[in-house]
């Protein structure tokens, strides 16, 4: 974590030193760190609090979240400030915040910002990060425990929570398979995909009936990878690809060489069009908070198939994600800081609205049993699945390791060019030559082939 810490600090000192640039994307939020959707409580100043709550995220998902199901203290505003994931655009801006954080006037202060877990780590062992235990928050009896370790930094002072866990299956199209597998029962379709031999014989037989085994390329490259045996970046800080990353590369030229799938980002419209009732793609790969995130065109009232899908672990065991709320350093509403974290933790009405309403899997473990255990509960997107139980014994598998601070731009950019080898464009040398010298000039500090 020493050489994490390093890492992170001569980082720093570029961000200082060049101005952040930002990107233009019609489809991404408002690419602004100008304040956006401000929630304004009418009413007197509160004791001891700043007027102004400000948030920094990448999209509204927790936002919507944080609006429904969280009553603001009276006399304070909260601010949003949202910039895009993409290309570290975001990063990029709450590190130019968090720099400046010190001397920023008061209603301009940081006082909470959302991470993911493919750079979580270049902020919780930081003095950018405080200590919630400290404003407050102590009750972790019903979170999942990789949920505190990732908040944690290398002393174990925990940092902020996770107001989801985020266990992932392989979610699939029930008529779909009714034709290629010849059932579409969960736990007998479960048999057929149990291993990657088994899905990529199926993806033959699928192709063969005319349909998509996935619909990018880069879908199952979350399984593999989050079933790595060692992090990307070295102690020596050398890129190291691990044998389960070289054999997504390996599936992925040969789904794309024979048909099996579509290659294309896994955000694209190109990939989310097969979701649609006339799509041709069996198999998908995300958590809960993929099914309302991502699959809007699978629940489209005209054009959808809503219901037509369900979920089994599938090839691997894997988690994908998670939102954590982190407490900046500096932040002058400390009493509301803690009460958030702690709503989105311990509060079981809205923990149970999270699953009821939003078709999450909470942080919650108490909560999430209780579903996973109702014989009535059912989520009907899946056609009366209960996804809970699914994802209640899919937790267990959940280990955080492996990470390191440049995940999201290194596994953005190796399926990024690695996708023009499988269209075929670039040879696969220069396809990773045009790989190492993207992370050459990300991150210089990092040794490549």
């Amino acid at each position: 974590m020493k050489k994490i810490l390093a890492l992170l600090l001569a980082l720093i000192m570029v961000l200082s030193l060049a101005a952040c640039g930002e990107t233009t994307d019609p489809t991404e939020p408002p690419k602004t760190d100008d304040p956006v959707n401000e929630t304004p409580d009418d009413g007197g100043e509160t004791a001891e609090e700043g007027k102004v709550f400000r948030i920094y995220a990448w999209n509204e998902e927790f936002k919507g979240f944080f609006e429904k199901y969280y009553e603001v203290p009276e006399g304070i505003i909260v601010e949003w400030v949202i910039n895009p994931n993409e290309g570290g655009v975001y990063q990029d801006k709450l590190d130019e915040a968090l720099l400046n954080q010190e001397n920023a006037p008061a209603d301009e202060k940081i006082d909470m910002f959302l991470a993911e877990a493919d750079y979580i780590l270049k902020y919780t062992d930081t003095e950018f990060t405080q200590d919630i235990t400290a404003l407050g928050v102590t009750d972790f009896s019903n979170t999942y425990e990789y949920t505190v370790q990732a908040a944690s930094d290398s002393n174990g002072v925990v940092k902020g929570v996770s107001f989801q866990c985020c266990p992932a299956a392989l979610i699939y199209r029930r008529s779909i398979a009714e034709e290629v597998l010849g059932t579409s029962d969960p736990a007998e379709v479960q048999g057929l995909l149990d291993s990657w031999e088994k899905f990529n014989a199926v993806a033959a037989d699928a192709a063969a009936k005319g349909y998509y085994m996935t619909a990018s390329e880069a879908a199952t490259f979350r399984v593999f990878s989050n079933n790595t045996t060692a992090p990307l970046v070295n102690d020596a800080g050398e890129l190291v690809l691990d044998q389960a990353i070289l054999d997504w590369a390996a599936q992925a030229k040969n789904f794309a060489d024979n048909g099996y799938t579509l290659t294309c980002d896994i955000w694209s419209d190109e990939c989310t069009a097969q979701m649609f009732a006339d799509g041709k793609a069996m198999c998908y790969f995300g958590p809960a908070w993929y099914f309302n995130f991502s699959m809007g065109n699978a629940q489209d009232p005209e054009k959808g198939c809503y219901g037509d899908w369900a979920i089994v672990e599938g090839p691997q065991a894997h988690f994908w994600g998670g939102t954590w709320l982190l407490a900046a350093t500096g932040s002058d509403n400390p009493t509301m800081l803690a009460d958030v974290m702690d709503t989105f933790i311990n509060d079981e009405e809205v923990c149970k609205a999270l699953i009821e309403n939003e078709a999450q899997f909470t942080n919650n473990q108490a909560v999430n049993a209780a579903y996973a255990e109702n014989p009535e509960y059912g989520n009907a997107f899946l056609g009366g699945q209960n996804d809970v139980a699914i994802f209640v014994d899919l937790a267990k598998n959940i280990k955080f390791e492996n990470k390191t601070i440049y995940d999201q731009l290194l596994t953005e950019g190796l399926q990024g060019y690695w996708r023009e080898y499988c269209d075929g464009t670039v040879t696969e040398e220069e396809a990773m030559a045009n790989y190492y010298k993207y992370i050459n000039e990300k991150y210089p500090e990092i040794v490549t082939p």
